[in-house]
C-alpha cells in the first residue's frame, strides 16, 4: 500500500508539473504599449505574411479586400488542419477581439480563451516579427469585410487534440532565435521579410519526428505534408538562379525557364508580388546568402 500511495503521489507531482510547465506564455503587457496601429502600413505585413493564402475560401478569387472566411484544408501526418475565419465578424471571427488577444495568437499561437493553437498556425514564424508590425496588420485585418461563416473544426486524433501538450512543443521548439545569425545589410532585410513574416521555412524545411522544424537543414527541401511529392531546396545547393532571377519569379511567377508557378506556390505569388521591389529583392538576397544545403 505505501508503494501505491507512493506512486500515486508521484503520478499526481508529475502531471502537476507538466500542466505548469504547459501552460500558456502570453506576450507582455506592456508590448503593444503605446502602439498605434497604421492600416495602410499593414497592408504590407499583410502580404509578406502571406494572411490571404491560408484565410480565403477554396479557389477564392483574387480581391483588393479578401474576406478572410477560412475553409481551407491542410493535411499532415498529424491529421487535417482547417484554416478559421479570421474575418471581422464579431460571432464567427475576430471582430470582437482585442488587440492584445489578436497579438497572443498571431506571436503565441494562444487563443483569447488561453488554449494553444497547433503551429500549423505559423506563429513560430510570427514570433519573431516587430510588434509595431503586428499592430499595423491588426489595423489592416481591422479593415477587411466581414463574413458569418462558421470555422470548420481541425480532424485531429488522440494524442494529437490534447492542446494542452502542445504547451510542452512550444517549451521544445518555440523560439524567437533568428535561423541564419550574422546578416547584414539587404540580406538581413530579407531575413526578417522571411523569417518573421513570409514563413518560407514552414515548407521549404524538413521537420523532424514532432513535427518540429530541422532548422540544420533550414529550407533545404521537405517531403509535401500531405505525402504527395516534395517541395523544393531552394537553398544555394538546391537553386542556381541569380537573385535577379529570384526577385523576377515572385513578381511575375514565371521562372527563368519560363515554366510558372503551380500549387500553393502559385498563392504565395498572388501575395508576396504585391510587395515592393526592394522588399523581393531582399528576399532574393537572403535566399542567396542561407547556408547551402546539398
Amino acid at each position: 500500500m505505501r508503494l501505491l500511495g507512493g506512486v500515486l503521489v508521484l503520478a499526481v507531482a508529475v502531471a502537476a508539473g507538466g500542466w505548469v510547465l504547459s501552460a500558456p506564455d502570453p506576450l507582455p503587457a506592456e508590448t503593444l504599449a503605446d502602439l498605434e496601429g497604421d492600416a495602410e502600413r499593414g497592408a504590407r505585413i499583410f502580404h509578406a505574411a502571406g494572411c490571404a493564402g491560408c484565410h480565403t475560401a477554396p479557389d477564392a478569387e483574387a480581391a483588393e479586400a479578401p474576406v478572410l472566411v477560412g475553409g481551407q484544408r491542410f493535411a499532415s501526418p498529424f491529421g487535417t488542419f482547417v484554416a478559421p475565419n479570421i474575418s471581422q465578424d464579431p460571432e464567427a471571427g475576430i471582430g470582437d477581439w482585442t488587440d492584445a488577444e489578436i497579438a497572443n495568437a498571431v506571436m503565441r499561437g494562444i487563443s483569447p480563451e488561453g488554449a494553444h493553437y497547433y503551429p500549423a498556425f505559423p506563429y513560430t514564424t510570427y514570433i519573431r516579427a516587430e510588434p509595431q508590425d503586428v499592430v499595423d496588420l491588426i489595423a489592416h485585418l481591422r479593415t477587411l469585410p466581414a463574413d458569418a461563416t462558421p470555422s470548420q473544426p481541425h480532424e485531429v486524433g488522440f494524442p494529437f487534440n490534447i492542446r494542452r501538450g502542445i504547451g510542452l512543443w512550444k517549451l521544445m521548439y518555440l523560439s524567437d532565435d533568428w535561423i541564419v545569425p550574422g546578416l547584414e545589410g539587404q540580406a538581413a532585410e530579407g531575413q526578417y521579410l522571411v523569417e518573421a513574416l513570409g514563413h518560407c521555412g514552414e515548407c521549404h524545411t524538413p521537420r523532424g519526428p514532432f513535427g518540429q522544424l530541422d532548422t540544420g537543414r533550414w529550407l533545404g527541401g521537405a517531403p509535401h505534408p500531405a505525402g504527395d511529392g516534395t517541395i523544393p531546396n531552394i537553398t544555394p545547393g538546391g537553386l542556381s538562379w541569380s537573385e535577379n532571377d529570384i526577385a523576377a519569379y515572385l513578381d511575375s511567377g514565371f521562372t527563368p525557364e519560363f515554366d510558372s508557378a503551380g500549387g500553393e506556390m502559385a498563392e504565395v505569388i498572388r501575395n508576396v508580388s504585391q510587395l515592393p521591389d526592394e522588399d523581393l529583392a531582399a528576399i532574393a538576397a537572403y535566399v542567396k546568402a542561407v547556408p547551402a544545403v546539398e
